[in-house]
């Protein structure tokens, strides 16, 4: 199964500056990030207790303090590629070293975690075959592998209205959970569980979802996408097209959200 081509997903640096910039807004409105990482935590093994954690992608650090409260006596280690989200996380606490680095190249030993928690971050990886043999890699035998990501779907509305305004793509791009499959069935860890569980926000407006994707760093980082100001005339046609969508409870956001759980086999 191939993975997305080098022109699909955004260059690092970009996602870099861009979640760097948005630090100080994040937690604010994160609610996506805050129930998919909730939902991931429970999905971790029951009445296991391991020794050191990873929390790769840690961006504020919000799911470095809740591992720290679920394995106090554990070491943790929390990790970013945005410096600006090491720089908010670290004097709030919660992991034993903050680090920078990527998930294509973790920065840390062989065979030195029993458990690597990711939430909401390896879908801004190029080559996820590389984040599955570096997990392989540091863990310790027996450690898991614990990881929500987004999949192809994500956002259909917002995508779907820009394709009736002018045909760009306008959202970002993210595998299919059949890629994410072959990938963890071929990565030599036991796949436990991977299954997608899609999440449904609502807002009042279309403003109101586009000013949170800003302020989470997460608007669009596609390569190629569509420069320059955004014409009022689009953004008229853009907030008709949206409004087909709206529903009792507001305009829908849909995020397909996927959750795997792998092991590393003793």
């Amino acid at each position: 199964m191939a993975e997305l081509s080098s022109h699909a997903l955004p260059d690092k640096r970009q996602v870099a500056a861009s979640f760097s910039r948005a630090a100080s807004s994040y937690d604010a409105v994160a609610e996506l990030q805050r129930r998919v990482g909730e939902t991931l935590l429970a999905d971790l093994p029951r009445d296991w207790q391991p020794s050191s954690w990873l929390d790769l992608g840690c961006g504020t650090g919000h799911f470095s303090r809740a591992l720290h409260s679920r394995f106090a006596e554990a070491q943790g280690v929390a990790l970013d590629i945005a410096e600006g989200m090491l720089r908010y996380a670290r004097p709030r606490g919660g992991a034993t070293h903050f680090v920078a680095g990527d998930a294509e190249a973790l920065p840390m030993r062989a065979d030195s975690t029993d458990l690597i928690f990711s939430s909401l971050a390896l879908q801004w990886c190029e080559d996820f075959s590389s984040v599955l043999g570096e997990a392989h890699r540091v863990l310790r035998s027996n450690g898991v592998f614990a990881f929500s990501s987004l999949c192809s779907g994500t956002l259909a509305e917002l995508r779907d209205s820009w394709q009736r305004v002018d045909g760009f793509t306008h959202v970002n791009r993210f595998r299919s959970d059949a890629v994410y499959r072959a990938l963890c069935e071929a990565s030599g860890l036991q796949l436990v569980s991977l299954q997608v569980r899609p999440e449904v926000l609502y807002f009042d407006d279309l403003r109101q979802l586009t000013q949170e994707l800003k302020a989470l760093g997460a608007h669009n980082l596609n390569p190629g996408r569509p420069g320059g100001l955004t014409g009022r005339a689009r953004v008229r046609a853009l907030v008709a097209a949206y409004e087909s969508f709206r529903c009792a409870s507001g305009l829908p956001a849909t995020y397909q959200a996927i959750y795997g759980v792998l092991r590393k086999r003793q």
